[in-house]
C-alpha cells in the first residue's frame, strides 16, 4: 500500500509500518520459544488436528457430510484452513511437531474448520469478501492515487474524480475484510484453547504456552487492521480536502 503519498499522515503511516514489523517479530520470536518446548503428550501436530477433526465429526464423511483433510505444506507458519477445498494445511514446523507451539497452531486452524462448519456468521461475512477485499487491498490506493494524479493533470474532466471515488470504495471493502478477521482469527484461538484444556491435550502450563503463541499470532491481525484504517482515513482525508 502506497502510504508514503497519504500527506501530512505519514507518521501514522510510520506508526502503523512499525507496529506491524513488531507485530511479526513478536509473532515469530513467540513461536520459536515455544516450538523448543514439547509436549507432554508428545502429540503431533497432525495427530492433534486428527484427533479435534474427529472429536467435531469433520474427519471422515460423517457429522457434516463432508471431510477435512490434513495436508503439509513448505514453509514456516504457513498454516491455513482452505474452507473451498475442506483442508487443513499445516507447515513443516508444526505438521511432524510435538512442541506446545505446533500444538496451539494446528488447534489454531481447527478452529476454523469448526468455524466453516458450525456457520460462523464472521468467518462468512470473511469470505464472502475474499475477492473484492484482495482487489481492494492491492490495487485500491493506487487507483485513488492514479485518480488524484489526473485530476491535476487535467482539471476539466470528471475521469479523475471517478477513479479516485473507484480506489476509495474498493479499498474499504478490504478494511471491513481486516477488521472482519479480527473476531474470525480471535474465535478461531478461544475455540482452539478450550479444547485443548478440556480434551487434556495440554496441561496447564503448557496451556499458558500455546496461548502465547496465539496471541502473539493475533497481534499481527491487529496492526493489519489498523494499517488499513489509517490508509483509509488519510484517503477520506484527501477526498474531503478535494
Amino acid at each position: 500500500m502506497p502510504l508514503y503519498y497519504l500527506g501530512y499522515g505519514w507518521p501514522l503511516a510510520i506508526l502503523a509500518l512499525v507496529f506491524s514489523l513488531a507485530a511479526s517479530a513478536w509473532t515469530k520470536s513467540t513461536f520459536k520459544r515455544y516450538s523448543k518446548i514439547k509436549s507432554s503428550r508428545n502429540m503431533t501436530g497432525r495427530d492433534v488436528a486428527e484427533r479435534i477433526l474427529t472429536s467435531n465429526q469433520l474427519s471422515g464423511k460423517f457429522g457434516y457430510g463432508y471431510s477435512v483433510k490434513i495436508e503439509k505444506i513448505a514453509g514456516s507458519l504457513t498454516d491455513n484452513y482452505s474452507p473451498k477445498d475442506k483442508v487443513l494445511h499445516l507447515s513443516e514446523s508444526v505438521y511432524d511437531s510435538t512442541s506446545v507451539a505446533a500444538i496451539g497452531v494446528a488447534a489454531h486452524e481447527c478452529g476454523h474448520a469448526i468455524q466453516d462448519a458450525s456457520g460462523f456468521i464472521p468467518n462468512k461475512i470473511r469470505g464472502f469478501l475474499v475477492p473484492v477485499a484482495n482487489i481492494g487491498s492491492q490495487f485500491g490506493p493506487w487507483v485513488a492515487i492514479i485518480g488524484i494524479l489526473i485530476t491535476n493533470r487535467l482539471p476539466t474532466t470528471t475521469f479523475g474524480d471517478i477513479l479516485f471515488n473507484i480506489g476509495i470504495l474498493f479499498f474499504f471493502f478490504a478494511v471491513i475484510f481486516y477488521l472482519i478477521t479480527l473476531p474470525v482469527e480471535i474465535n478461531a484461538s478461544h475455540r482452539a484453547l478450550k479444547i485443548l484444556k478440556e480434551d487434556n491435550i495440554l496441561t496447564d502450563s503448557e496451556l499458558a504456552g500455546a496461548r502465547s503463541v496465539l496471541t502473539a499470532a493475533a497481534m499481527t491481525y491487529v496492526a493489519a487492521a489498523a494499517a488499513a484504517v489509517i490508509t483509509l482515513i488519510r484517503l477520506l482525508g484527501m477526498r474531503s480536502r478535494r
